[in-house]
């Protein structure tokens, strides 16, 4: 296992690919680790250094109170970028990871190449939306996250994947439910707080937008929002709910490669 020391703790990540490669960072979504991303790997890493870590309260990254912020978040990533000395590079983020890279594309477009958006709003969700979630996790700890992991599966998955794809169901919401409370309802927050409506047009590196049409959480329109709003983006609409990374595999790891390369 690899780390990389922050000021307040140990971000976890780790690589994959040819060392000279271009540098492919992916984003994990909120209640998930690195671990989503496995089956794009073996894809990616031809034609990638693909760097991929935990988010701050998630997987082996440090757990610190919260609540977090999306800028908090993007800084850790080029605090990661720093200490593998690493300049410029590709970043893909889904959901959660969405937020950092729009945050990263609107504050640091200096350090990326291109700009791969999945499943992901400028805004996602409201303080109605979070508050009882937040509050949930706060008051009932591991048994909320439990819990939360019982009721992911509708939204992550769409009905025939997750009958059919137990294998690949079971253990992305196992992850969520062993998540820290503290980490979660922290990133929770840092999605609740997150509006970049006004400042997406500020994005100029090329950027494509990933959208799952049976995704209830971050819908199509959200995707258009983004690609109306990020001049010359692109977007790409695929029959998946929330989780297209998981729930596409193969599919998805080419139309990244194809964007990214192109």
């Amino acid at each position: 296992m690899a780390f990389v020391q922050l000021e307040d703790g140990e971000l976890h990540y780790q690589i994959d690919g040819p060392a000279d490669a271009p540098v492919l960072v992916l984003s994990n979504s909120l209640g998930t680790d690195m671990q989503m991303w496995d089956a794009q790997i073996p894809a990616l890493s031809k034609s990638f250094r693909v760097v991929r870590y935990d988010t701050r309260g998630h997987g082996k990254s440090l757990v610190t109170q919260g609540p977090y912020t999306i800028e908090q978040l993007g800084r850790d990533v080029l605090a990661l970028l720093d200490a593998l000395k690493i300049h410029r590079a590709h970043f893909c983020g889904l959901s959660m990871g969405g937020l950092i890279g729009q945050w990263l594309g609107i504050h640091a477009n200096d350090r990326l190449h291109k700009l791969v958006l999945c499943n992901t709003a400028a805004k996602i969700g409201d303080t109605e939306t979070w508050a009882p979630r937040i509050a949930q996790v706060e008051k009932g700890g591991e048994r909320a996250m439990k819990e939360m992991a019982a009721g992911a599966i509708g939204r992550w998955f769409t009905p025939g994947f997750a009958s059919q794809h137990p294998d690949k169901v079971t253990p992305t919401t196992d992850v969520l439910a062993a998540t820290s409370p503290l980490g979660y309802a922290a990133c929770c927050a840092a999605v609740r707080d997150a509006d970049l409506r006004k400042e997406v047009s500020s994005i100029t590196v090329p950027t494509l937008i990933i959208c799952g049409s049976h995704d209830a959480v971050t819908t199509v329109a959200d995707g258009h929002f983004l690609q109306n709003h990020i001049y010359g983006s692109e977007l790409s609409d695929y029959y998946a709910a929330h989780l297209s990374s998981v729930e596409l595999g193969d599919v998805f790891a080419l139309r990244v490669t194809e964007f990214l390369l192109a």
